[in-house]
């Protein structure tokens, strides 16, 4: 009786209007971001969406690998086997959702810096900010097509954006690059870390806008060693590739696609360690070990199984870390100048002192003919780079910049599942950016070309 009456009195306590308040730690309100704190709390927002849109989910980087060579559609999903087929549809919703995220991270990156600004918190965050625009920026435009809109935010409002060119996109990147050196000053492990991957970042979209020269000079004071690193855990964002390849597999590590592509699996190279799947069909992957225990042995897919089915070991785990930026970077950026340069020695030292690095790999020789020298640096780009979003922009570099056809870089001929590729170089702009006014109804691209 007595627990009884005590039960009422507390539910008799109990307002209506509020019992079912609940606080959330997750979401910050407009409120709570006019202090310090708050810019602070929106700052580490902004990197976890960075994560999110890169590294940590089926971004960019898992979408441009599989449009290009680095990675095998698993999986019976259209949106998976229309990027692998060079095929993309602009209702495809894998290629909306890392569009979102992708200026999910750019918007929330660019409000930071605003409240940042308020509180004259250290003037290093406020370029790390930068760092993130820019490398959005800049990936868009190396894996979108042509027309890319770049909205903003002004306070609650949206400021739409008008469809931009590939090279205006790269040029808005170069800017933020530019901010993010100004803005970092003073001295720190923080201070060098953001002022080392606006370098590099910006050594990069120089490199995207043909301008080697001036790229090579962007990156020389960054040490090879360095690296910007994504986290990755089982309470944030798991490792993009280990979670599609490795866990689920419905992504396959590619052996080549087509007679001009990288044989990443099989081809013994250190840098990008693979083990095999079981199934019916082994041939190419006869020297691989098997795939450990816990580790995807087969794909997702049933008709997949018509390849051998080959795991990367890059990242071995939900956890591994993954150098977005890095000095490796820098170094061959430098290779490239010198190689447009015509100064084989100094590009042929530079790749060496790289290779001398990793066990098992010799150095290289001068091949002879320069356009024999631009395949080895673009092969050797892929391996050290691999996974990390570089290869589409890559490819496309070599059409755009190097003269080549679109049928010596890209897939060709049949596709595994059936039919043949298609003729995508890029990612389209999501059917869903028609809601946006500045974005013309039906448009998709300004230009598909590469």
């Amino acid at each position: 009786m007595k627990l009884r009456l005590l039960l009422l009195a507390l539910v008799a306590a109990c307002s209506t209007d509020t019992v079912l308040e609940v606080q959330d730690p997750d979401v910050i309100n407009p409120e709570q971001i006019t202090t310090p704190g708050g810019a602070e709390a929106l700052r580490r927002g902004a990197l976890s969406r960075f994560v999110n849109a890169t590294s940590g989910g089926e971004s960019f980087f898992l979408l441009g690998g599989l449009l290009a060579d680095e990675f095998r559609s698993g999986d019976t999903f259209n949106e998976r086997n229309e990027a692998d087929r060079r095929n993309v549809q602009t209702s495809n919703a894998n290629v909306r959702a890392a569009f979102r995220f992708a200026y999910r991270a750019r918007i929330s990156a660019q409000q930071t810096i605003e409240a940042l600004r308020a509180f004259e918190l250290e003037p290093w965050k406020i370029a790390e900010m930068y760092v993130v625009m820019a490398y959005i920026e800049n990936m868009l435009a190396e894996d979108a097509c042509s027309g890319i809109p770049l909205s903003d935010a002004k306070g609650t409002a949206v400021v739409y954006g008008a469809p931009q060119a590939t090279a205006q996109v790269f040029e808005v990147a170069l800017a933020h690059a530019d901010s993010a050196l100004r803005e970092v000053t003073g001295v720190g492990a923080d201070v060098e870390r953001v002022r080392h991957a606006a370098a590099v970042l910006r050594a990069r979209i120089l490199l995207n806008l043909d301008r080697p020269a001036d790229a090579a000079a962007a990156a020389a004071s960054v040490p090879t060693d360095f690296a910007w690193n994504n986290e990755h855990s089982t309470t944030t964002f798991a490792n993009g590739v280990w979670s599609l390849n490795n866990s689920a597999g419905r992504w396959i590590l590619s052996n080549g696609e087509g007679p001009n592509t990288i044989d990443f699996a099989t081809a013994g190279d250190p840098r990008v360690p693979a083990c095999r799947g079981i199934g019916g069909v082994t041939t190419g992957a006869e020297a691989l070990p098997d795939c450990a225990t816990g580790v995807a042995l087969r794909a997702f897919d049933a008709s997949a199984r018509t390849i051998p089915f080959f795991v990367q070991l890059v990242w071995p785990t939900r956890e591994s870390p993954v150098a977005v930026i890095s000095g490796l970077e820098a170094r061959l950026i430098e290779a490239e100048g010198a190689l447009r340069a015509n100064d084989v020695a100094t590009f042929l030292a530079i790749h060496n002192a790289l290779r001398a690095r990793v066990s098992g790999l010799a150095p290289l020789s001068d091949p002879g003919a320069q356009a024999a020298r631009v395949t080895l640096h673009f092969r050797e780009r892929a391996f050290w780079l691999f996974g990390r979003g570089y290869r589409l922009g890559d490819m496309r570099r070599l059409v755009r910049q190097y003269d080549r056809p679109v049928s010596a870089v890209f897939p060709t001929g049949s596709w595994f599942k059936g039919g043949d590729f298609g003729g995508d170089v890029s990612l389209p702009i999501p059917q869903a950016e028609e809601n946006n006014p500045e974005f013309p109804a039906g448009q998709a691209c300004l230009s598909r070309e590469a």
